[in-house]
């Protein structure tokens, strides 16, 4: 796997041949985070480019009752297309059994403790406003990114300008009595007359828009969310299905999760409080839940057509997933918000584009917070260190690779943790434990049996332990050979011949090479090179010619000229700021062949100005500025400083303008002398008040 993150000056770069992932996660990966935990991200666009797009499609309430996952009964061809070029994981875990939450996980690559969201109302922005989101992160690094239809829970957050390029959409929501509304309900009516057909149909409008942008499109679809309303042909498909029902106790052995969040019992048609649901009520509802996933099956297959359509199949990404498990009846539940295996188990499907496992399915545990760090990675965009994920390439690309060794989950207080072969919930002094070798419904607590005290201890001590715990002590090499958009001549890696291309094709109506106007608004400018400097030392090979930029002497004055130009863009976007940085750091590595006095600037300057100097030798530094008597109005003592370039607002000398006695020098001309151990420097500067 190529190393893409962003390096700091003037470290050495760090050599990843010898280091297993986990060690490069927490490592290599720092700057990375620095460089993207900051809300104020830009909006730029990249469509000259050969990195993947995005297909993002999440589905509300979707357990793994699909084909793709061996339930033959079920009808959905589209899901499945999905996995025939994919992979499927089979032991795929959301971290919290609720909407936003989940959803919160998805797109921050953080675990529900750490983002502190654990209901449907609190907006993660409102507890930590800084945090970098999946979109917002593919939005800094060029995509155009933008949600269609429910893609998450609070609607603050599809409509975050910081993570989409442009206002979500959303179909209208109708709100409805469920006292007086049937759970399930085949309706004579279109596909579109509904919510996710709707949703479908803009999906297809809007790629069909996008289709020449670098994308990242994220689309939600309600159902199979209840009530289960949906055309009456798609209930049709079940009319004479036999589905395998759990069978339901008398008692539920939980006190960590004890019935009762049962959203369906608000219908009119379903037995309301702890009155058992009739066998065949289950079979209807089971039935209805199939016809409504089944249509939405059709509508995902509507996106997939026009996807093939546009000719862009075969350069899209698509991640696939529900935003969590889903109880069918599974321990007397029905629903979700339940610390049960079948509402933590939840499908998820990637497909990649020429990935060599298509059609493959895997074992490996892997959790919703990895789905973050797996797109970065396979778009080549930096993965970064604060995700609480592990990109999932390797497994993609061995599905029988030895990968993580547990998957947690939580609810409320209770912490679970998820083996082979085991269940382990605690809260507090209250633990429960299920083993599916014996128990594969997950209905029998089996903790307090003295046969199992050590087990219990020990799966104790692995939830506590935590999931850094559960990772794989290495992790294999991925190589996924894409150019990035700011390596202009394509030669592997982002250095200061990119830098140069850019510039001297500044202001030019026509260039040979059509990536130097990286932001593609038809000119090339400061705003190009900036882009392309906040990614300085980012590769996609590790044959690569170079590691670590670094400039001579006869480049500062070019330097200099970028940086002056620089200071005058507007620096609210963050890129462009980090751009600026990497410059001046830049500027810092050279050591000067000669000791030079540089112009003030501003000048003529009021009320305050900054000197300039470059130091040939290590020395003890001093400023004194004169009036044209030669009287000494001020003097600015620097003290002992190494060679090199102090050219920038943070390094240059400051004089706020006032005398030794603090008032304001009125204006006129005055000399400034910068005195070193070895020569004095003087010129001249004005000051206008």
């Amino acid at each position: 796997m190529y190393n893409n993150s962003t390096k700091q000056f003037p470290k050495r770069p760090i050599d990843n041949s010898s280091i297993s992932r986990r060690d490069f996660i927490s490592t290599s990966l720092k700057v990375g985070a620095a460089a993207f935990t900051v809300g104020l991200l830009p909006n730029l666009s990249a469509s000259v480019c050969d990195r993947y797009n995005v297909l993002l499609i999440i589905v509300d309430d979707l357990r793994p009752l699909l084909g793709s996952y061996g339930h033959t009964e079920m009808h959905t061809p589209n899901i499945d297309r999905i996995a025939e070029k994919g992979t499927v994981f089979n032991q795929a875990y959301c971290q919290y059994p609720l909407c936003s939450p989940s959803r919160t996980t998805i797109f921050t690559g953080l675990r529900p403790d750490t983002i502190n969201v654990t209901n449907n109302q609190v907006f993660f922005r409102d507890v930590h406003p800084d945090t970098v989101t999946l979109p917002q992160h593919f939005k800094a690094h060029g995509y155009h990114t933008q949600s269609i239809g429910k893609v998450a829970h609070i609607p603050k957050f599809q409509d975050d300008d910081y993570s989409w390029s442009v206002p979500s959409w959303r179909p209208l929501w109708r709100s409805y009595d469920k006292a007086t509304t049937p759970s399930w309900q085949a309706l004579d009516v279109d596909d579109d007359d509904l919510r996710d057909g709707k949703a479908a149909r803009r999906a297809v409008q809007t790629l069909k828009e996008l289709k020449d942008q670098q994308f990242f499109l994220s689309v939600g679809f309600y159902k199979p969310h209840l009530p289960y309303h949906a055309p009456r042909k798609y209930f049709d498909l079940y009319e004479n299905t036999a589905f395998n029902l759990p069978a339901i106790s008398e008692e539920v052995s939980s006190e960590i999760a004890p019935p009762g969040w049962n959203a369906l019992r608000s219908f009119e048609d379903v037995p309301s409080g702890n009155v058992p649901i009739p066998h065949q009520k289950i079979l209807e509802l089971t039935r209805a839940y199939a016809a409504v996933t089944s249509y939405t099956d059709a509508q995902i297959g509507r996106v997939l057509d026009q996807l093939d359509k546009l000719g862009i199949s075969d350069k899209t990404i698509i991640a696939f997933c529900g935003d969590h498990g889903y109880n069918l009846a599974e321990n007397d539940n029905w629903g979700k918000n339940i610390i049960y295996e079948a509402s933590l188990h939840s499908p998820l499907i990637m497909s990649i584009p020429g990935q060599i496992t298509s059609g493959s399915k895997t074992d490996a545990f892997v959790e919703f917070v990895d789905i973050f760090p797996t797109l970065c990675d396979s778009c080549q965009i930096p993965i970064l260190s604060e995700l609480e994920g592990l990109s999932m390439l390797p497994v993609i690309d061995e599905p029988t690779l030895a990968w993580k060794t547990a998957a947690f989950s939580q609810f409320k207080q209770t912490q679970s943790i998820r083996t082979d072969q085991y269940r382990y919930s605690e809260t507090g002094s209250v633990k429960e434990l299920y083993d599916y070798g014996i128990d594969p419904t997950s209905e029998v607590n089996v903790a307090e049996l003295p046969e199992n005290v050590e087990l219990v201890a020990h799966l104790s001590k692995r939830l506590q332990d935590g999931w850094r715990s559960a990772l794989p002590e290495v992790i294999p090499e991925v190589s996924i050979p894409h150019a990035l958009p700011w390596d202009i001549n394509n030669d592997g890696v982002v250095d200061l011949q990119d830098l140069l291309v850019v510039s001297e094709s500044f202001h030019k109506e026509t260039t040979k090479n059509a990536k130097v106007d990286v932001n593609n608004d038809g000119v090339v400018n400061i705003l190009d090179l900036l882009i392309v400097a906040a990614h300085l030392d980012e590769c996609t090979i590790t044959s690569a010619p170079s590691t670590l930029t670094k400039v001579k002497y006869e480049h500062l004055d070019i330097l200099d000229e970028w940086l002056t130009e620089a200071h005058k863009v507007d620096q609210t976007d963050y890129v462009l700021r980090k751009g600026i940085a990497v410059l001046e750091a830049l500027s810092k590595t050279v050591i000067p062949v000669r000791t030079v006095l540089h112009p003030n600037y501003p000048n003529p300057f009021n009320p305050e100005t900054w000197i300039p100097y470059d130091l040939a030798r290590d020395t003890s530094v001093s400023i004194t500025i004169y009036n044209l008597k030669g009287e000494i109005i001020r003097t600015l003592n620097l003290g002992f400083q190494y060679a090199g370039t102090y050219r920038t607002k943070t390094d240059a000398a400051y004089w706020d303008g006032r005398n030794s006695d603090g008032e304001n020098v009125s204006s006129g001309v005055y000399i400034y002398a910068l005195q070193t151990r070895y020569k004095k420097f003087t010129r001249k500067m004005v000051v206008v008040k």
